[in-house]
């Protein structure tokens, strides 16, 4: 329970400082966009950063080397809050996630994710969420990695369990051309969901599989991408199981 207040205390005073670093942030942005993205990235990372350092989780991380020095759409399974702060603390490129629009009602926090090229997608609305679709596409044609989560909501199941994927989520790849790289996360559940409202010093297996470009794979296979994408990350976390 000492964990989950620290957290959420250094939380909210890490947004509500921010408020005078937004200005800085446009100001450098006026001049150099480049320089204002990067400076945006590095200083969420750090509180990303200090906030895994405060849950006392440690990380295997394997395949890293797998991430190509290009924009990619990363794709994972998803089971905690806790696997975007796992794995864009890690980014290397600047990078977009795609989240539910109820976010965008958060202040401040919604800020920092525009600033950083997130999207808000409507699950409830078809035409809207293809807007956002159309929108991560020109990200990556435009040099941003854009990462999702194909099962549309956190997986509340088994621990080994995924939810199907959501196939619109592919087109980014299919369109743009640029490589899938998935994201296998085990046991990232129990830093929190699992026992809500307790943070837990636990260990967490992070696989980064190896690039996948859709114009490379067999008529039949890209008919079938995201069961595809799905079995491949499904596999690879019960492999991972016994590293936990």
């Amino acid at each position: 329970m000492i964990r989950f207040i620290c957290i959420a205390v250094f939380l909210i005073l890490y947004l509500i400082l921010s408020i005078p670093v937004f200005l800085v942030e446009w100001i450098i942005g006026k001049f150099n966009r480049r320089a204002k993205d990067i400076s945006s990235l590095r200083i969420v990372q750090w509180g990303f950063k200090v906030i895994l350092k405060m849950t006392g989780v440690t990380t295997t991380v394997i395949g890293e080397e797998n991430i190509p020095d290009e924009p990619v759409l990363f794709i994972g399974n998803h089971r905690s809050y806790f696997d975007i702060l796992l794995t864009y603390s890690r980014c290397r490129r600047l990078t977009g996630y795609v989240a539910k629009k109820e976010m965008e009602k958060i202040p401040l926090l919604s800020t920092w994710m525009k600033n950083l090229y997130c999207l808000f997608l409507d699950r409830d609305n078809m035409r809207e969420g293809l807007k956002t679709i159309l929108q991560a596409i020109d990200y990556v044609k435009n040099g941003i990695s854009i990462c999702i989560f194909p099962e549309g909501t956190r997986n509340n199941g088994e621990e080994l369990s995924m939810l199907p994927f959501r196939d619109g989520a592919l087109k980014i790849a299919e369109k743009t051309g640029c490589a899938i790289i998935p994201i296998s996360m085990n046991n990232t559940a129990d830093i929190f969901e699992a026992h809500f409202p307790r943070v837990k010093k636990v260990h967490v297996v992070i696989e980064y599989g190896k690039p996948i470009y859709p114009k490379e794979l067999d008529k039949e296979t890209r008919k079938h991408l995201g069961i595809y994408c799905h079995d491949l990350i499904q596999d690879t976390i019960k492999k991972n199981a016994s590293l936990i």
